[in-house]
């Protein structure tokens, strides 16, 4: 269960990190393609808010990381419950008021990853 919950919280800061790869760095480019929804001519406009988005991804990431670092079981798991609970909420959030997909691709991994980190214990 201890290398099942590694491989998961390790996969959500790789998405979490892809996240912000493209919100900072290719919001014309793959946000376009990931949020079809928007019309094209406001990409170029919301670059600034999209990458203030990207950092706040990468934040997250960060947090999910840094648990690799963390020596003791306790102290890691407690930090791992936190950051996977930002997640979950920014994901459910983003479900009720961008796209319902948000829950599917951010919410769902982390609530997969929370359930197995929880159950370690």
């Amino acid at each position: 269960m201890e290398i099942l919950s590694k491989i998961l919280v390790g996969l959500v800061a790789i998405e979490h990190l892809y996240i912000m790869y493209f919100e900072m760095f290719a919001w014309e480019t793959i946000g376009k393609k990931t949020f079809k929804s928007l019309p094209e001519n406001l990409f170029k406009p919301t670059k600034g808010l999209a990458a203030n988005q990207g950092l706040y991804n990468g934040f997250l990431s960060a947090g999910l990381i840094w648990t690799f670092f963390i020596s003791d079981n306790i102290w890691q798991t407690n930090i791992s419950i936190f950051f996977l609970t930002c997640v979950v909420v920014a994901g459910v959030y983003g479900a009720l008021t961008a796209s319902k997909k948000i829950f599917i691709t951010q919410a769902l991994p982390a609530i997969i990853a929370l359930i197995v980190v929880l159950l370690k214990n």
